[in-house]
């Protein structure tokens, strides 16, 4: 079952990753959007490309839910971060930009990392619900977090580097709770679809995911891709651990471990910094091909 559902998650990332690429294709190719919001967008949206990402971002979501209710949460969402890799390989194939080898070296140590981190941690078990008294606590604490983050972000000057990279981690965190809700809602997927339907956390996890999303692009617009992404892929990842943890009660092994668990984390954070970095993301030094 565990290996079903790294599958899963594995796909929800390339998912993710070919809805971000096609539809930056389709912005690219419908030019600025400058002023005039009511010519750009509609144009975009009747682009077929911008509607095939959208597709692969709806199937995304499928699989993700799937892997979710298939899997501890402290494995679907680390896993999940491997978007970042699909995303620069796609981008590379969709903008005809080749990664050099810094990029390759990042994308090997990226997988590696999680890798080691996963086989090192172990995680495994946990119960399919939350209690609701549990939730209480968790969402006052993360939602006290997210929104201190967001009221520093809003006192440091835009755009720059720490704005993005606070924002970042508050979107992160919001993406993290986005998925413990949509596990709780799913566990419930034995008593049927009624239930599921039924029970707030769904409501919630699509408010919160909104929400995210939202943050999301306030997080773009705050600085360069290079400052936010580290935040958001890791900070979803890591964060996700914890609450898989804490809610689900699934267990993670550490004891003599935990050093390695340490360095391999640290593998994740430099492999990400490097390919939020990459001339596939900066267009290179003179920014030409930026995507």
């Amino acid at each position: 079952m565990l290996a079903l559902s790294v599958c899963l998650a594995l796909l929800a990332a390339v998912g993710n990753a070919a809805a971000s690429v096609l539809q930056r294709r389709a912005a690219a190719d419908a030019g600025p959007a400058g002023t005039a919001v009511r010519g750009w967008w509609p144009g975009l949206v009747r682009r077929r490309v911008w509607v095939w990402g959208a597709v692969m971002l709806g199937l995304s979501g499928v699989f993700q839910a799937l892997a979710l209710a298939t899997g501890p949460l402290a494995v679907v969402q680390p896993v999940m971060s491997t978007e970042l890799l699909f995303t620069l390989v796609l981008g590379g194939v969709v903008f005809r930009r080749s990664p050099d080898r810094r990029t390759w070296w990042a994308f090997g140590a990226m997988a590696a990392g999680l890798a080691a981190f996963l086989a090192l941690a172990e995680p495994s078990g946990g119960r399919a619900t939350v209690p609701a008294a549990d939730w209480l606590w968790a969402g006052v604490a993360i939602g006290a977090v997210a929104v201190g983050l967001v009221v520093v972000a809003s006192r440091l000057p835009p755009p720059s580097a720490p704005r993005a990279a606070v924002l970042g981690t508050a979107t992160a965190m919001g993406f993290s709770a986005t998925a413990a809700l949509l596990k709780d809602a799913l566990g419930r997927l034995p008593d049927g679809l009624g239930a599921v339907f039924g029970t707030w956390q769904l409501y919630a996890a699509v408010a919160v995911g909104l929400t995210s999303f939202l943050l999301l692009q306030v997080t773009f617009r705050a600085g360069t891709l290079a400052a936010s992404q580290p935040a958001l892929t890791l900070g979803d990842a890591l964060l996700s651990v914890v609450l898989g943890v804490w809610l689900f009660d699934e267990r993670v092994v550490v004891g003599v471990r935990g050093v390695f668990e340490a360095v391999a984390v640290a593998v994740l954070v430099v492999a990400c910094v490097q390919l939020a970095r990459s001339p596939l993301v900066t267009g290179g030094e003179e920014g030409d091909g930026t995507w």
